[in-house]
Parts: C-alpha cells; sequence; structure tokens
C-alpha cells in the first residue's frame, strides 16, 4: 500500500535541513538570548540573524520583525494592536471576511463584546474578496482591515496588493494572515501595502510551536502578556531559538526554489484536479485560477466527509475535510458556508494540501484511490439511493 501525504495545510514535515538548522541551539549555542555572559551573546547573534533572514525574505527590516509561538498568537497580537490604537482614537469598527482562520474571527468576537463592531464581507462562490467591496466598507471610524492573503480551506488566493492600496489610501491599518501563503507565494510586505503580516513555522516545513508576526514600524504592538523584556519588551518570554532557527532555515530553502516549487506543486494540482473533477456529482471549492499551488479542495454530493477521511486513511493517504465533524462538532466548515455550499454538500468534502515532496505516481493513486471510495460510500448511502431514484433533487452537476 502506497503512503501518500497530502494534508500539508494542517502542517508540513519539518524539513531536515530545519532539523539540523535546530540541532546545535539545543546544545553547543544553547545560552539565553537575554544573557550578557558570552554563551548568551552567541545565542542572541543567532537570534538576529533568524531575524534577518525573515525580514530578507518578507521585504521589511529586521526590527519589524517579532517572534511568536505560532500563527495564532500573531494574529492575536495584530488585532489586539490594531484595535488598541484604533479605540485611542475613537475608531471601533473593524472590517474582515466571514471565512477567515477562527484564530482572526474568534479575536473579533471577544472585540465585539467589548465594544467594537465587526463587519465580515462576503466572499461569493469563489471564495474571494475585491478591493472594491473593502473600499465600499470602510467608514472614518474604521481602525483595521483584517483578510487573509489565502484561504487555509479552499484556497482561493485574495488581491492582497489592491487591497493593501485601499486600506492605504484610507489610512486605514492592513494586517493579513499569510500563514497558508508565506514560502508558497512570493510576498514582499512594502509592495502589498500590508502593515501587519502572520506567520507560522510549520506550515512551510519548520517546526511547530513557533511563528512570526511583522508590524511595520511606527505600529507598535501591544502586549498580549507581561514579563520580560524580550522581544523588544513586546512578548516575553525565553525565545525559542531552536524552533526560530529551523522556521528560518526552512523558510531560506523555500523561498531559495520558490519559482520551482510553484511549478512542480501547482502542475501536481492541477492533475489531481483534472482527475478528481470525474467524479460525477462533484463541485471545486475555491477560485480555480487564483488559488494555493497545492490547495485541490471538493465536495462530493451523497456522501459524509469524516467516512470519505478514514476510508482513504485506511489507503495510506493523510487527507483532511471542510467538514468540522472530525472535531466533534456536526457542523459543516463556516468556510464552505461562507461560499455558499448547501449543509448536505458541505459535509461532503473532502481538502488535499500538497508540498514539493508529491509525487505524479501519489497523485494518480489518490484519484483512484478517491474515486473508488466515493462510489463505496455512494453504494451505501440512502440519501443516494434517493437521489438516483429522484426522491430527491442533486445539487451538483453530473
Amino acid at each position: 500500500m502506497m503512503k501518500v501525504y497530502a494534508d500539508n495545510a494542517a502542517t508540513t514535515r519539518t524539513s531536515e535541513a530545519a532539523v539540523q538548522a535546530m540541532m546545535p541551539y539545543f546544545t553547543t549555542v544553547f545560552g539565553n538570548p537575554s544573557s550578557l555572559h558570552s554563551e548568551g551573546q552567541r545565542a542572541k547573534e543567532a537570534l538576529e540573524e533568524a531575524r534577518a533572514t525573515l525580514a530578507k525574505h518578507l521585504g521589511c527590516t529586521p526590527r519589524e520583525i517579532y517572534f511568536t509561538s505560532g500563527g495564532t498568537e500573531a494574529d492575536n497580537m495584530a488585532i489586539r494592536s490594531a484595535a488598541f490604537f484604533g479605540a485611542r482614537k475613537d475608531k471601533r469598527h473593524i472590517i474582515s471576511t466571514k471565512y477567515e482562520h477562527h484564530a482572526v474571527l474568534h479575536t473579533l468576537r471577544k472585540l465585539e463584546k467589548e465594544g467594537f463592531e465587526v463587519t465580515l464581507l462576503e466572499v461569493g462562490e469563489l471564495g474571494t474578496v475585491s478591493a472594491e467591496q473593502v473600499k465600499a466598507a470602510i467608514r472614518p471610524d474604521t481602525a483595521l482591515v483584517t483578510i487573509m492573503y489565502a484561504n487555509n480551506e479552499i484556497g482561493s488566493i485574495l488581491p492582497i496588493r489592491q487591497i493593501g492600496a485601499v486600506c492605504k489610501e484610507a489610512g486605514v491599518v492592513f494586517h493579513t494572515d499569510a500563514v497558508q501563503a508565506v514560502a508558497h507565494l512570493p510576498i514582499n510586505v512594502v509592495e502589498d501595502n500590508v502593515d501587519m503580516l502572520s506567520l507560522s513555522g510549520h506550515k512551510l516545513h519548520g517546526p511547530r510551536g513557533v511563528g512570526a508576526m511583522y508590524i511595520r514600524k511606527g505600529l507598535p504592538p501591544v502586549n498580549l502578556l507581561e514579563g520580560g523584556a524580550q522581544e523588544r519588551g513586546k512578548r516575553p518570554g525565553t525565545e525559542n531559538l531552536p524552533g526560530i532557527m529551523g522556521m528560518a532555515q526552512a523558510l531560506d530553502d523555500a523561498c531559495a526554489h520558490l519559482d520551482e516549487n510553484m511549478r512542480k506543486v501547482t502542475a501536481l494540482r492541477d492533475r489531481l484536479i483534472a482527475g478528481l473533477s470525474g467524479i460525477p456529482h462533484c463541485v471545486l471549492n475555491g477560485d480555480p485560477v487564483h488559488r494555493l499551488p497545492g490547495n485541490v479542495s471538493f465536495c462530493f454530493e451523497g456522501i459524509e466527509g469524516e467516512s470519505l477521511l478514514l476510508l482513504l486513511d485506511s489507503k495510506g493517504i493523510s487527507a483532511s475535510s471542510g467538514s468540522a465533524c472530525t472535531s466533534g462538532s456536526l457542523d459543516p466548515s463556516h468556510v464552505l458556508l461562507a461560499i455558499g455550499r448547501p449543509h448536505e454538500i458541505a459535509h461532503g468534502s473532502l481538502r488535499l494540501s500538497l508540498s514539493e515532496e508529491n509525487t505524479e505516481e501519489q497523485i494518480d493513486y489518490i484519484i483512484s484511490s478517491v474515486k473508488e471510495v466515493v462510489q463505496y460510500l455512494r453504494n451505501m448511502s440512502p440519501v443516494w439511493r434517493d437521489l438516483m431514484t429522484g426522491k430527491r433533487q442533486f445539487i451538483t452537476k453530473e
């Protein structure tokens, strides 16, 4: 049985280069970067080298990079900071979208309880938001626009540069959750008109538990935690130096091979989409053109996504579903509902997220396996039987 890992949007395998980059900082350069002795200063030098690496690949200065525990903390820190500074100017309106990551949506929900007003923009069937929508939603009291660079479930890439230009013209702070985009798409925060950006190490073949936030000079972050003077006093806690070094190495490697990896992964993605599109009564989720190189998201009518995942796993294929039922909820994905998928279709979702480590042979194995499993589940399904006999009407096209 072939083993295929196709859940890279959830987490990536830590690369050998990243692991090797981390090892000295467990045993050799083990000092605390805040210590004044020579061991501490060696660690401090490494920390600043890693900061400079991230800054180089994002197009900013090293002092605009703050290390965090991951994308969730970076999202919280960015949104909280913009809200704090907005409130000081009596600006309590925030604009976002209906299909953001929960790290953003739950933070916004909490801010609503604190007196902020949140506008969540519609994303349409293709899962995107236009600069014109953002411009129309901006008000004199808008403190922040926070819109993801690319959606984690359906892969749609948003027009970040154009949205950023609208925000810049209006004098509104613009944050983007770029966790799924960094190291997979070319990004330059200055050219993209981005004021704040979040990223996470384990989405780009780095380790878990480490991330970073870019925040433009002149917008100092607000502390989520109180403690020591690390990260210029804005993010206390002894830095996870091994993790930071691994993340920096992984990002450096990814950016060095970005064009090559994008071409390879896009070709694999398109091969997979073409193969799965032949299954009757299925629908591709997300923008078919402006989408992440490795993202493939489908809904299959007449089946449950959880059963599909479990049977694919028995065939050695690691994938995920847009449905949240696997986390204990019977509700379908808020992303799929946001793009207009009916509940009965959204429950039959499958997300396959590829990396440069996948092969054409693996893609063909996924295609044949998904076809087999979908047919097997449909043959067992009373819903599918009702659809085939005309007791129910199909929602998707054949």
